[in-house]
């Protein structure tokens, strides 16, 4: 996700949702280490819960980068051990890593020595040509004597040759129960599944073998569905009725923003899926494409995308298979 989910995508979303736990971009050790910090770490203390997700593979440097993301505020570390991009395994880390499960290990270790909050590992079921039984196996082998807090797995394999990182999120198959298994076979492992999980009826079919669910770009692409994790997942009120609300109840962080200098289009580009399924949604979208990038756009622009679109109330089918 990354280029995605940045402050202003989770400050988005968590106007949607109080409970669903929020991920950063992929951040390098070496860019928290080197870098500007204040913008690579940053965030609302609205966002909470939040993790940062960090990317690495020398334990010293992620141990120093888990130190400091912890002191910006994070709930939770992440380390990603499963990106398949090129860039990613010139580094060094990512999927590749699933090919040396104690190096692994040994970065959660030095992660977990350095904080007090939990740590945790995003992997896939195995890369290329792997055995995903062995494989998978033999990375929790590694990663729970160092103390890993849960594991968030992405259920298909990643291909480092042939495949680009956008088919390496379609290719690969699907194995849901390959997840599952590892579950029943580490019961006191906190697992998440992640992949291909695109409505809340999917995420309530997963919670009945494994702990969690992540879902990236299905609520990136329709952020609307988090409008029902609350209620539907966690049983409790959602902090807005619709979508509408939503918009209103984002504007004094967009207002915010755009008193910094923040172009509008820098927040709205999160929010373009918003309204998809309703009539005049593809209006919105065309309105904000067209006027919401000019450099005087300001709430006016977003407020005239939104009085495109229907009001009429329309059930989601995610609420209706529920």
């Amino acid at each position: 996700m990354m280029d995605w989910t940045d402050r202003y995508c989770r400050s988005f979303h968590r106007v949607l949702s109080r409970r669903a736990r929020l991920y950063t971009e992929m951040v390098t050790s070496n860019a928290v280490l080197h870098g500007d910090r204040a913008r690579l770490l940053g965030f609302s203390e609205a966002e909470h819960p939040v993790a940062v997700q960090l990317g690495g593979s020398v334990p010293g440097d992620l141990a120093e980068a888990a130190r400091i993301a912890e002191g910006f505020g994070y709930d939770e570390v992440n380390l990603n051990v499963g990106c398949p991009s090129d860039r990613v395994q010139d580094g060094r880390f990512g999927a590749c890593l699933m090919r040396d499960p104690s190096l692994v290990g040994e970065c959660v270790a030095a992660m977990k020595t350095a904080v007090l909050v939990p740590v945790t590992v995003k992997c896939r079921i195995g890369v290329d040509d792997q055995d995903t039984e062995l494989a998978l196996d033999s990375l929790v082998d590694a990663l729970e004597p160092a103390g890993v807090d849960g594991l968030i797995v992405h259920a298909r394999k990643a291909w480092l040759q042939g495949l680009s990182p956008k088919e390496n999120r379609d290719v690969p198959p699907l194995d849901y129960e390959r997840v599952a298994r590892l579950k029943q076979k580490r019961p006191s492992l906190p697992i998440a599944i992640n992949g291909g999980i695109a409505t809340i009826e999917d995420t309530l079919t997963q919670l009945v073998s494994v702990d969690g669910v992540m879902m990236g770009r299905a609520a990136y692409n329709d952020p609307a569905l988090l409008l029902d994790v609350d209620s539907l997942v966690f049983g409790e009120t959602a902090p807005v009725a619709d979508a509408f609300e939503a918009v209103e109840a984002f504007a004094p962080t967009i207002a915010e923003a755009l008193g910094q200098g923040i172009r509008l289009h820098t927040l709205t580009r999160h929010m373009l899926g918003l309204f998809n399924g309703r009539p005049g949604a593809r209006a919105y979208r065309r309105h904000l494409s067209t006027f919401g990038t000019r450099a005087d756009a300001d709430l006016s622009t977003l407020r005239e995308a939104v009085a495109q679109v229907s009001r009429e109330n329309l059930e989601r089918t995610a609420v209706q298979a529920a």
